[in-house]
């Protein structure tokens, strides 16, 4: 992950997105929206920062690149990392209480510790730490048991290889124009990784993070989708391979106004960093995770939602409490949130929104304790029943300004009993009687 700047729009849609990879093969813009399809109705993916910074708790990689500590006392931290603690299927069975359908992990972060016995004369945490083991291969076959896709972060830059170029913030080891050479071996080994990890998991999600160093020709973009989707046709690719991937991935920073893109995701920690550090108590509480949550499925994105392992393998009580409640809340308000679309356009509705597939349920979002009434605008549809979701209970509601001889629909007014409201937010799911229309013009005889 970056810590230092924000994501520069890689996608103009999803579909163009990929547009690139046409060099390659004609692109059947039917079997990407095939392929994407679980990615949309996921909603909800689990990220995991997990390698040897965890022993000091300092910035993943870059610490060392941006001189806050030096290169070897950050690798000194190899000698700690012991996941003597770590239970894969307890993990597992977190992400799923969650109500997450996928799960990220770091499979090798800048720093070039990969976390599976890695064929390639590198580090490895098989290799170079007291784990002595492969953490990954038990990690995706725990996701398996609980029905979860696989997710692999991998980094394109690799700043402990002698043959990648960039190094320290201020310093760099060649010019790729000067040593073309040694870039190529640099690519034949990132391959080699990149297969390894795509041979040994077959993730059905690559998480790629670097790709600002170099530009799309520079690191063979179009040969690493290639190579990845020669081997599982169906793997989606975010969008950090410098234009060859299938979605956005803005981060940390919600969009105001709903992205472009086909599919996106935001990606955010619970607190400030990624990785463990016990200085950051800067904990997001369930109620602040949730409402993100909800605005970005409001507006047809995902969310993927970081934890930060210890260098023993045990997950920081705080990070647990958040995913327990997220996960309760999950699973009360499921059908509004899973298998869902966006919602209601801007102005129709003060809060997130999201619809049924077919469009004959409206999912309204309320943050907090609700006091007086809720308003829909623009509704031309008669409401046929409103629930109060993960309850029994059913709301009245009150149509006002409807004027006969005006097309102009009249206000939905909702009065939300405190008695049914959720603690963290409650949901109503308006049935309406056909697929949903809207009024959107300027009132009126129009």
């Amino acid at each position: 992950m970056t810590n230092k700047r924000s994501r520069l729009a890689l996608l103009a849609l999803a579909l163009v997105a990929t547009a690139p990879a046409q060099a390659q093969s004609k692109i059947d813009p039917d079997s990407i929206r095939s392929k994407m399809q679980w990615f949309s109705d996921a909603k909800l993916g689990i990220f995991i920062h997990w390698g040897i910074y965890a022993v000091d708790g300092i910035d993943e990689s870059w610490s060392f690149h941006n001189r806050k500590i030096s290169y070897p006392d950050y690798m000194k931290q190899m000698k700690g990392f012991t996941a003597s603690k770590y239970d894969p299927q307890a993990w597992a069975a977190l992400i799923k209480e969650s109500g997450a359908r996928y799960a990220v992990i770091t499979t090798k972060h800048h720093d070039g510790v990969a976390l599976w016995n890695t064929k390639q004369k590198h580090f490895s945490v098989v290799k170079n730490t007291p784990a002595k083991r492969d953490l990954l291969t038990p990690f995706y076959q725990a996701l398996d048991k609980q029905g979860i896709k696989r997710g692999a972060y991998y980094s394109l830059i690799d700043w402990s290889y002698p043959d990648y170029p960039g190094f320290l913030k201020d310093s760099s080891r060649y010019k790729i124009s000067d040593q073309p050479k040694r870039w190529q071996k640099f690519l034949a080994f990132n391959q080699a990784q990149i297969d390894e990890v795509n041979r040994l998991f077959k993730p059905d999600l690559w998480w790629f993070d670097g790709d600002w160093e170099h530009s799309a020709a520079e690191w063979n973009s179009a040969g690493i989708r290639r190579n990845i989707l020669s081997l599982k046709p169906d793997a989606i690719l975010n969008g950090r391979l410098a234009g060859y991937g299938d979605y956005d991935t803005p981060e940390q920073n919600f969009p105001v106004t709903r992205p472009q893109y086909n599919w996106w995701e935001l990606c955010m920690t619970i607190n400030n960093n990624w990785g463990y550090q016990p200085q950051d108590k800067a904990w997001k509480t369930p109620y602040e995770v949730i409402t993100i949550f909800a605005d970005a499925v409001s507006n047809g994105g995902n969310m993927l939602l970081d934890i930060g392992p210890k260098e023993d393998g045990t997950i920081p009580p705080e990070e647990v409490q958040v995913l327990k409640e997220l996960g309760q809340w999950n699973k009360k308000h499921d059908e509004a949130i899973f298998g869902t679309v966006a919602g209601l356009p801007q102005g129709h509705f003060y809060g997130p929104t999201t619809l049924a597939k077919d469009s004959a349920t409206v999912y309204l979002f309320l943050p907090g304790k609700v006091q007086g009434q809720i308003v829909v605008k623009g509704l031309k549809n008669d409401i046929k029943r409103i629930r109060v979701v993960g309850t029994p209970q059913t709301l009245p509601h009150k149509i006002v300004g409807k004027i006969s001889w005006s097309p102009v629909p009249g206000l939905v007014y909702i009065s939300v009993p405190e008695q049914t409201q959720d603690k963290y937010m409650t949901v109503l799911a308006l049935e309406l009687n056909k697929p949903l229309e809207l009024y959107q013009g300027q009132g009126g005889l129009k």
